[in-house]
């Protein structure tokens, strides 16, 4: 069965990304044209998850520029108060390993894979970057906003490391013990795996 798309490719309102990604996903009955008319109608600027955080934050007092160009990988939320950069990944396109939502599609398997392996090194690359720049780096997935339990415990989880950082910082001020090298820090952990990671321990570690 072939999708009749129109000249001025549309999805209706109600259409979520993840519909789009889908549709990507299972892309045999799809000419070439409709795949890059569907890739084009995807949005990465103001999606439900960012809301979901930028709400929240918001809410709890927070202030923060969205959509930084002047930092590398342009910054879905940055908080200078807090030296933190926030990215709000999908997680089909970010290659979220272990994640229901990242499968490959299955036509085209090494075109779509080395796009979101691309993708992995360029995420690793801004986040090294970033942490030389001296900021902490936090990734929030698209799937740990998945359910009402998941989603308040990844948004405290934001609020309680945040709120760790300014009080690391101004702890460090006072003592005059300022060092070169940033201390790591780990939010807390959800069934063994952190919500997110400051990007100098990601570079201890890799």
């Amino acid at each position: 069965m072939r999708l009749k798309i129109k000249n001025k490719f549309r999805f209706p309102n109600f259409w979520s990304l993840r519909i789009k990604v889908l549709l990507l996903q299972n892309m045999d009955g799809l000419t070439a044209e409709q795949r890059s008319k569907i890739m084009a109608s995807i949005h990465s600027k103001n999606t439900k998850p960012e809301m979901m955080v930028r709400r929240y934050l918001f809410a709890c007092g927070f202030r923060y520029r969205v959509n930084y160009r002047r930092l590398p990988g342009t910054p879905d939320m940055v908080l200078r108060k807090y030296r933190t950069c926030i990215f709000v990944n999908g997680c089909f396109w970010h290659g979220h390993e272990g994640c229901d939502k990242y499968r490959l599609p299955k036509t085209h398997v090494e075109f779509w894979r080395h796009k979101i392996e691309r993708n992995k090194e360029r995420d690793i690359e801004v986040q090294h970057k970033l942490a030389k720049m001296g900021w902490h780096v936090m990734t929030v997935w698209e799937c740990q906003l998945d359910t009402k339990e998941k989603r308040e415990q990844t948004l405290m989880g934001i609020e309680y490391t945040l709120n760790h950082i300014f009080l690391m910082d101004r702890e460090r001020h006072e003592n005059s013990a300022i060092s070169s090298d940033i201390r790591p820090y780990q939010l807390p952990e959800e069934d063994g795996k952190a919500i997110g990671i400051a990007a100098e321990d990601r570079h201890t570690r890799d």
